[in-house]
Formats: C-alpha cells, structure tokens, sequence
C-alpha cells in the first residue's frame, strides 16, 4: 500500500454556523456541500483547491460536546494550511486574521516555512503558512537540527 496523499479533514464542531463562518468567510474556504443529508449530524464540507470531492468536512455535535484537551495529549496537535508562497501573501493573511479579531498564538520562523498559529471556534489549533522559497528540502540538516525562531513579519 502507498498513501498518494491527505484526501480530507472532518472536525467535529459545537456551532455549525460558527465555525462555517470562521473556515468560509474568514479563511476563505470554498463550500462544497452543506445540508442535513443522511449524516446523524449537520455538516458542511468546503474545498480550498478542488482536487477532490472535499478537503474540509465540518459535523455539528451541539454545544453539549467535551471540550478539547490542553497540553500534552494522544490526538491532534495542529493541522497545516499553506496560505501561499511568500511573506507578502502571509502578511495579508494575518492582517485578515487582525481584521477578523482572531487571536494569533505564535509566529514562527522554522527555516523551512514560515506560520502563523491560531485555533479555529472549537479550538483546534491551525498552523498557515508558506514554504519558504529556495530551500532544499531534501537537506537533512533541516530533520535533524530544526530551527524555530519567532518570525517578523
């Protein structure tokens, strides 16, 4: 067997009309389906390049749902969006993210890529980022002495 690539998300969400918002109107995802449909849950999915059928399936579970654990945990750290290909395309989408009034919890300068962290409605970290152009990702100096420097944009 050979993964040939991440097909898709699904996050379980309080508010469906909330965090539709935040994915759709703030982080520009494009809806692709949203209905109740045979699903025990109401959900949404979005497309951000339309390589496939979705990338983002958002189920609504009711404000009733546990909480995410903080710290140190088995499950989802953070999910990757690459926002575009230089440090002009990440400045827009932070003065966005300002704009909108979500909170940005780090700014990172990994060497490889450099990101913006936040947390979607429910709290599920995001990391935006983009690659930084001419770096040798085969290098693997890269793997094992990572760099993590704040990053001013």
């Amino acid at each position: 067997m050979e993964i040939k690539e991440l097909g898709h998300l699904v996050l379980y969400v309080r508010d469906l009309d909330r965090s539709a918002h935040f994915y759709r109107d703030i982080l520009g995802w494009r809806p692709a389906y949203s209905g109740d449909g045979p699903l025990p849950y109401r959900g949404m999915a979005f497309n951000a390049g339309g390589r496939t059928h979705h990338e983002l399936l958002l189920l609504e579970v009711g404000q009733s749902a546990a909480p995410l654990q903080r710290g140190r945990h088995v499950g989802l750290y953070h999910f990757g969006l690459r926002v575009g290909t230089s440090d002009d395309e990440l400045r827009e989408v932070l003065a966005t993210l300002v704009a909108n009034d979500v909170p940005i919890h780090g700014a990172t300068d990994h060497g490889l890529t450099h990101s913006l962290y936040l947390s979607d409605p429910d709290g599920n970290e995001i990391e935006l980022f983009i690659d930084v152009p001419g770096v040798d990702w085969e290098d693997p100096a890269h793997w094992s002495a990572p760099t993590a420097r704040p990053l001013r944009l």
